[in-house]
């Protein structure tokens, strides 16, 4: 007789649900990851643009120029404050999901712990059974000779 878990069928969908809830959290931090890029390109586009403007300041330059970078610079202050804002509500939304991720793993785990109890306990009372039919084979050749 092989061994069976009762619970084998819900184990598998709370691994399941388990992997779902680490993937969606593995999404939320890569889309923290990429906007914290954005925001380091954006830095640099502004650290360029500063360097650039100061490199300048004493060469003479066309008013529509100057006006179009202070433009530039300002929409990229602008992008930034955004990407910030957007970095925040995914790092509350990462704080929720690993709270889930974290209650779906204990729950697989306690599951896995009891298939392991169970298989633990299946596995003494066969090796008894195998001992005690050997044993029995051992008497009977014995009292045969």
């Amino acid at each position: 007789m092989a061994f069976q878990f009762s619970l084998d069928t819900v184990l598998r969908v709370r691994g399941i649900v388990e992997e779902r809830e680490e993937r969606l959290l593995q999404k939320i931090l890569f889309e923290i990851a990429q906007t914290l890029e954005s925001i380091a390109g954006i830095d640099a586009e502004i650290a360029k643009a500063d360097a650039s403007r100061n490199a300048e300041i004493f060469m003479p330059s066309i008013g529509h120029n100057l006006h179009a970078s202070y433009g530039d610079l300002k929409s990229l202050k602008q992008r930034r404050l955004e990407l910030a804002g957007n970095v925040e509500k995914l790092e509350g939304l990462r704080d929720r999901q690993f709270i889930v991720y974290a209650e779906a793993r204990r729950n697989r785990e306690m599951l896995t712990d009891m298939l392991e109890e169970k298989r633990g306990l299946y596995n003494g009372l066969l090796a008894r059974s195998e001992q005690k039919t050997m044993d029995d084979n051992y008497i009977a050749r014995r009292g045969r000779i």
